[in-house]
């Protein structure tokens, strides 16, 4: 099945180039295009889409706006920050809304197509100068509630950047489960997303290296 794809943003040109280099990778199908947030959250009721590429500055509604009610409505949709703003608050608001990545717009065609069949299997996709920005914002919880062994190891997991379905294979688990864990993680935490889950694990030492990004 082909990932599918909305593209968000109020500019024709950004949209029609997206649509023209995108449109040629087998795998993606392009459902549709928005010109505003607003528009987006209803096209998404509309087309449900796998795959979000949302710019930030809109009129009528903002990306970030978008972003948190189209998570809150369907956590499954998988949204990606594709923008030319790259200042601290609109990196760390974009993750808290339930952005899985956050891209700029001057990224490579090929380093997009990776991102966005990533962020379609639950893989946090992020540039780096916007893992940069967050690794100085994610706090350590003040009293965080202590994680059992396996939802340690699940995190673990999703900070070394693996995908429900690739954590649930690892630990010989189901899918179901591996989501009922990083739920509980998200809960202990006091974290609202998978992207902030895997930037505190690197921040503790819990991953040797640093979060995979783009």
């Amino acid at each position: 099945m082909p990932i599918k794809i909305l593209i968000v943003d109020d500019h024709s040109v950004v949209r029609q180039g997206l649509r023209m280099f995108l449109q040629l990778e087998p795998d993606f199908e392009i459902v549709g295009e928005a010109v505003n947030g607003s528009e987006a959250v209803q096209k998404v009721k509309e087309l449900n889409p796998d795959v979000v590429l949302m710019d930030l500055l809109m009129p009528v509604m903002g990306g970030t706006q978008a972003i948190e009610i189209i998570k809150r409505d369907d956590p499954d949709i998988e949204v990606i920050a594709l923008t030319s703003v790259l200042e601290d608050a609109s990196v760390v608001n974009a993750i808290r809304a339930g952005a899985i990545g956050y891209l700029l717009k001057d990224t490579e065609a090929d380093e997009l197509i990776r991102a966005i069949k990533a962020a379609a299997l639950g893989q946090v996709q992020l540039s780096p100068q916007a893992a940069e920005r967050l690794m100085r914002e994610i706090r350590s919880p003040e009293s965080p509630e202590k994680l059992t062994k396996r939802e340690t190891e699940v995190l673990r997991l999703l900070a070394e950047g693996k995908a429900n379905k690739e954590i649930a294979s690892t630990l010989f688990i189901s899918e179901t489960t591996v989501k009922t864990h990083v739920s509980n993680i998200l809960t202990k935490l006091g974290i609202p997303s998978r992207t902030q889950a895997a930037l505190y694990a690197v921040r503790i030492g819990l991953v040797p290296g640093g979060l995979d990004a783009n």
